[in-house]
């Protein structure tokens, strides 16, 4: 039986990651800022799948605890998945270095500095998954959120160079590119039903990205196609475009 460490585990989609590995017999470690608030999904889970489940503290923007986060952890996880994330809103963050900043840190550097640790340890091990959930709004920047969009580029690109350096090393890193979710970080948002996933499709496509060794991987197949259209368009054009 694998462990599974689901980073940012309070969110919509890593609860339902969380329970799709639970189900197909995974021990659980959530982990989280606030761990009340995952006490519990750790009961349901436990009792509903029969499993190991365990909550620990973890705060993202806490660069400087990561490294002891994860040596404290009393089983090492096999699988390691990153969803933690931070949508934000990119005309106050144009005003307000400090929501700037929040999104920065939680979508790029937070996601980098845990996983450099997760990386280093997988490496010396010879084994382990790392699944990261990136966006498509990385693809290319839009006036609407190139402030997130941007974060998220880099976090793809992370972990793409993360892929081919862990790569000798006999670990499997997988970029998951959700388009839009169904999450209480876009409820006040206007989605395109068509084009929007709930969070049990992140879950099934993370499970199936991991178990097929897959690289990148797009929740909802379109989006591949979306996003290759979109970045095919002229720079002169597209700037003029509201998106």
């Amino acid at each position: 039986m694998s462990t599974v460490l689901i980073l940012g585990a309070a969110s919509d989609m890593a609860v339902a990651i969380a329970k799709k590995y639970a189900g197909e017999g995974h021990a659980i470690q959530l982990a989280a800022r606030n761990i009340q608030r995952l006490q519990p999904l750790q009961s349901d889970i436990a009792i509903r799948y029969n499993t190991t489940c365990t909550v620990h503290e973890f705060d993202a923007l806490n660069f400087n605890s990561h490294q002891a986060f994860f040596d404290q952890l009393p089983v090492k996880p096999d699988i390691t998945v990153c969803v933690f994330g931070y949508l934000g809103e990119n005309e106050t963050a144009r005003a307000n270095w400090a929501e700037s900043e929040k999104i920065i840190h939680t979508n790029y550097t937070g996601a980098v500095s845990i996983l450099n640790v997760v990386s280093n340890y997988y490496a010396a091990q010879k084994k382990g998954v790392i699944a990261g959930i990136s966006s498509v709004a990385g693809e290319r920047g839009r006036q609407s959120n190139y402030i997130y969009g941007s974060a998220k580029a880099g976090f793809t690109a992370y972990l793409s160079g993360l892929r081919n350096r862990m790569f000798p090393e006999n670990v499997h890193v997988v970029s998951v590119q959700p388009g839009f979710v169904y999450t209480r970080m876009t409820e006040n948002l206007t989605l395109p039903p068509l084009l929007t996933a709930q969070p049990e499709q992140v879950a099934n496509t993370v499970y199936k990205a991991v178990a097929g060794k897959k690289n990148v991987v797009y929740v909802k197949w379109f989006w591949r196609w979306i996003m290759l259209i979109i970045k095919s368009i002229p720079e002169f054009m597209f700037k003029k475009l509201k998106l």
